[in-house]
């Protein structure tokens, strides 16, 4: 698989994930090598990466009890990936704007699916 593939074309979420990290990592490759450049890398490296660790570890999950922690951990570290995205727009660290811009937006997306999935999951783990 090319993992330059367009997210909105995969619908597995486990490659979906997967390539969300690895564009990411593509991107972070153009962030300076400052300080403040190395800890934005660093940054985004591991929260775009556990975003797709997380999710794969979920879906393997025992219990929807464990489920749901594994899906709240995807909910944060998608959204701290938008996070660090924004960060290097807001301060013109990287190069290619409409990669960065639309990896933003899928870290968006991503966080949007997993709150939802959540949601679901509490509802079925009441419902038992």
């Amino acid at each position: 698989m090319d993992y330059l593939e367009e997210p909105e074309k995969i619908y597995d979420l486990i490659k979906r994930t997967k390539v969300f990290a690895l564009n990411c990592i593509k991107v972070s490759e153009q962030l300076p090598p400052t300080y403040f450049g190395n800890h934005v890398r660093g940054q985004l490296l591991r929260c775009s990466t556990s975003v797709a660790s997380n999710y794969r570890a979920a879906k393997h999950a025992q219990s929807i009890s464990a489920f749901i922690s594994k899906i709240s951990i995807v909910i944060e570290e998608s959204d701290e990936s938008e996070f660090w995205l924004e960060i290097a727009l807001e301060n013109d660290m990287i190069k290619d704007v409409q990669e960065a811009k639309r990896l933003r937006h899928e870290a968006h997306e991503l966080t949007s699916i997993f709150v939802k999935t959540r949601i679901t999951a509490q509802k079925n783990l009441k419902r038992n």
